[in-house]
């Protein structure tokens, strides 16, 4: 049986997914990414995706998130003065990225350093954007014949391009020259992409695949029969990750055959009212590690047995 973990973007939010894995790992005898044949992130998952599948503990990632974040994400003054702030660092999305992304760079540089994506020892399948082609950019590790370019890139760039999010960063130029943005923009539940890599790439059975996918949390909106403009607006970005999220999961469900023909698929995340999380709201940190090992607390019975009995195989690249 292949086992593959997936891991939704939203931003500094990906503290639920951190922690979540990084409870899980707590009882087991090897870093949680050597339990999975195949990990698929976008954006703050990719981030988390990359560092699993290069020999990190989970435990080592959420402290990224919390150590980290709130400079990355420029954490505000309280009160008025950081209401204030708060306002004109939103409008300044209008016309310019909401935060520079060097803060985010160089956190990745301390915990990933120069290593390549062909040092990953799980497969890889990581969601970005070219907007020159307005095409899809995957990054992948050397799993297939055919796959042999990804292999040579830093797995920085690759971390910084899937996370680029469009009005918040700025584009990431890797160091081929290559402008990316967030693969959130087609994939921010990567769970469809990453089965049908299994199937379509990597040949395994559809029988034979079962799959962790871990959110970020997904917000309770209550849709109206009619709109206008002025009430639509604000909501589009999330209703269309949302919409893109059901339609991942349906894909993975259609070529797994679950739940019909087998359990294969688990989902993890939870309901939560809306905007209370936002994408950068590093206030809210505490709260999502909370939410997170609480989450795992009921998961881990049925996770254990299912993906944690023992390590998966090793994985050897076709190309190094």
């Amino acid at each position: 049986m292949k086992r593959i973990l997936t891991i939704d973007g939203g931003g500094i939010r990906g503290t639920f997914p951190a922690a979540f894995l990084a409870n899980l790992e707590e009882d087991l005898p090897e870093p949680i990414g050597r339990y999975f044949d195949l990990i698929s992130g976008t954006s703050t998952g990719g981030i988390i995706a990359i560092g699993l599948a290069l020999g990190m503990k989970a435990a080592d990632i959420l402290k990224l998130y919390e150590e980290k974040g709130p400079t990355i994400f420029a954490q505000t003054r309280t009160g008025v003065p950081g209401w204030l702030e708060r306002r004109l660092r939103s409008g300044k999305r209008l016309w310019a990225p909401k935060y520079d992304a060097e803060p985010l760079r160089l956190a990745l540089q301390e915990v990933l350093g120069a290593r390549k994506l062909g040092e990953a020892q799980t497969r890889l399948v990581v969601p970005a954007w070219h907007p020159q082609t307005q095409g899809v950019y995957i990054f992948k590790t050397a799993h297939h014949g055919r796959l042999k370019t990804d292999y040579k890139e830093l797995a920085v760039d690759a971390a910084m391009a899937t996370a680029a999010a469009p009005t918040f960063f700025a584009q990431h130029v890797t160091a081929n020259d290559v402008g990316l943005v967030d693969g959130g923009i087609w994939a921010n539940n990567p769970i469809g992409i990453a089965v049908v890599e299994a199937i379509g790439t990597l040949g395994w059975p559809p029988d034979q695949i079962k799959v962790l996918s871990v959110g970020c949390l997904e917000d309770i909106k209550i849709v109206r029969e009619a709109y206008g403009a002025a009430q639509i607006v604000p909501q589009l970005a999330s209703l269309f990750m949302a919409g893109q999220s059901h339609g991942s999961l349906g894909i993975a469900h259609i070529l797994t055959g679950d739940p019909h023909e087998r359990k294969a698929i688990y989902r993890v995340s939870q309901p939560v009212p809306d905007g209370f999380y936002s994408l950068d709201d590093t206030r809210r940190i505490r709260s999502l590690k909370d939410r997170a090992f609480a989450e795992a607390r009921i998961q881990r019975p049925i996770l254990q047995s299912q993906f944690f009995g023992q390590p998966a195989e090793e994985f050897e690249p076709i190309h190094r």
